[in-house]
């Protein structure tokens, strides 16, 4: 188990998934979508339990819909509780304690996220989240 604050430095694994991670948290940061999509095969999907109800997004244009979320975040902090991850097939689970600045004050939350890629390239996101704003429990 590693505990780490993503910033600018952190203490994520050198790992090639902890740098496409440390990559997506900086793309998020400078709220740049389309750099993010680029992490995303052209038929990833995205299965988000951010909502309380499970959203799938399909595709650029849908992925694209969700992460038009992030151009509310003015700061964001990520704490790993766990990481875990593997070379064949490559994939990433990471359970993170957020907190952000937003429109409405702080928020802080848990996720659990979970990748599974193809060719380097996310092709299945679990966006999951586990402690919601309002302090309930998934």
């Amino acid at each position: 188990m590693t505990t780490a604050t993503v910033n600018a430095t952190s203490n994520v694994p050198d790992t090639k998934l902890g740098r496409l991670y440390e990559e997506h948290i900086r793309l998020i940061l400078a709220k740049d979508i389309e750099a993010i999509l680029d992490q995303y095969t052209d038929d990833a999907v995205l299965i988000s339990s951010f909502e309380k109800k499970p959203r799938y997004f399909r595709g650029r244009k849908q992925l694209r819909e969700h992460f038009q979320g992030i151009l509310g975040i003015e700061g964001l902090e990520s704490k790993i509780a766990f990481w875990a991850e593997t070379q064949n097939p490559e994939t990433l689970m990471v359970v993170e304690a957020i907190a952000m600045q937003t429109a409405d004050g702080e928020a802080s939350m848990r996720f659990a996220d979970s990748w599974v890629l193809k060719g380097g390239k996310i092709a299945i996101h679990f966006a999951g989240m586990t402690q919601y704003p309002d302090g309930s429990v998934a």
